[in-house]
């Protein structure tokens, strides 16, 4: 990642975080099996060998998706980015989350490979995280949702206007939550882990 003139830290830090969220979700929607193995490629991110959607509309909806949270991410109005697998009846499966915090008040100048050392445990992680997951039915569906601190204002702006109320349903009991892995490297904040319904919600497949 190439530092922009003039950058603030928190730009800094979306930009890494952005780039990385993308790589992530894909290596999620992959080790769910949802698409056959032929709809992606093996590369090489921060020198850990990932996947990448080779299907155009596939690779651009993540992309697309991940890249119009960055000016959020840069005034901290993200709390959580979420991979939610659901039913045909819209009740949430199974949710790989990345719970995140951008510091605000931090003021010195962001280290980027640093950064990417960091993050780059995650994917380590997560590609051996499948015995965490469960199965999934073959109808299933899944999005990315964000959740925000703060809604952006309808109208403002491109990005504002393509984030839309999902119609995913909500689990009535707290889930079971696993955590894979977390990280603390001002001014990034980053939480890794894994929902799914308690018991008495979990639909049978």
């Amino acid at each position: 990642m190439q530092r922009k003139e003039n950058e603030t830290p928190q730009g800094q830090a979306a930009s890494v975080l952005v780039e990385f969220l993308e790589v992530a979700i894909t290596a999620v929607v992959f080790l769910k099996g949802v698409y056959p193995s032929g709809a992606f490629e093996r590369r090489r991110y921060m020198n850990v060998v990932v996947q990448r959607a080779r299907h155009p509309q596939l690779r651009y909806y993540i992309h697309a998706t991940v890249s119009g949270l960055l000016p959020f991410l840069q005034k901290g109005m993200v709390d959580r980015v979420a991979v939610v697998f659901f039913n045909t009846d819209n009740v949430p499966l199974e949710k790989f989350i990345f719970k995140l915090t951008v510091n605000q008040s931090y003021g010195s100048a962001v280290e980027g490979v640093d950064l990417q050392i960091s993050l780059r445990s995650f994917l380590a992680k997560l590609s051996v995280s499948e015995s965490l997951t469960k199965k999934l039915p073959p109808d299933c569906r899944w999005e990315i949702t964000g959740n925000f601190q703060l809604l952006p204002e309808t109208g403002t702006s491109k990005e504002a206007n393509s984030w839309i109320p999902t119609g995913i349903k909500q689990w009535e009991q707290p889930p079971f939550i696993t955590p894979i892995r977390s990280m603390s490297s001002d001014p990034l904040c980053l939480q890794f882990y894994i929902e799914h319904p308690s018991l008495s919600e979990s639909p049978v497949l």
